[in-house]
């Protein structure tokens, strides 16, 4: 467990910041930005559980503390030779969140447009959480592309996202309180 008895360290007054194997990095490097980004979106998960319970919520909890795991994963960069366990993101992670989407799609309305964020309250915050993540992702990816990053930190982000459709969908009323988007209907 991680023991936390001083929160502020005056480490980053200068504008840096430690990564999880030491290393001093710039506050906006792409790999804090990229674990930054997870950060809000789990900070957008903790505000649509304020409108859900039972099993959405134990779900949501469960996503809230992979979204840890996984930005342990990223803030510490993958080496050779790495010095002791590193927390890294597993397929057994991703594949939950396959079975996730799988068991709650099977019961959605199917879809004749595009959902815009809305609905009720608990949609409305889950769509915000997909669209983080989506960020989250983009950020990932544009780190993989200059240094390694697990592929199942990328694959949870994008698994991530599409859960968090579905179960925005399942929050109103398995679809049918969608707010469907009407193409053109403004001109």
């Amino acid at each position: 467990m991680v023991k936390l008895t001083k929160i502020y360290t005056r480490g980053g007054d200068t504008g840096d910041t430690s990564l999880g194997d030491g290393a001093r990095v710039v506050k906006h490097d792409p790999r804090v930005a990229a674990y930054g980004t997870v950060d809000e979106a789990n900070a957008a998960v903790g505000l649509a559980r304020l409108h859900t319970g039972g099993a959405l919520d134990g779900m949501l909890g469960r996503i809230q503390n992979d979204l840890f795991d996984l930005g342990a994963d990223l803030c510490r960069p993958e080496t050779d030779g790495e010095k002791g366990p590193a927390l890294r993101m597993t397929a057994e992670q991703v594949a939950r969140l396959e079975r996730e989407i799988d068991k709650i799609n099977a019961r959605l309305a199917p879809l004749n447009s595009f959902v815009l964020p809305g609905g009720t309250p608990a949609a409305a915050h889950l769509h915000l959480a997909r669209t983080t993540a989506r960020r989250a992702e983009r950020g990932i990816t544009a780190l993989a592309e200059h240094e390694p990053v697990n592929p199942e930190a990328v694959r949870y982000i994008n698994r991530l996202s599409d859960l968090l459709f579905v179960l925005a969908r399942h929050a109103n009323d398995d679809g049918a309180q969608d707010v469907l988007w009407q193409p053109g209907a403004n001109r």
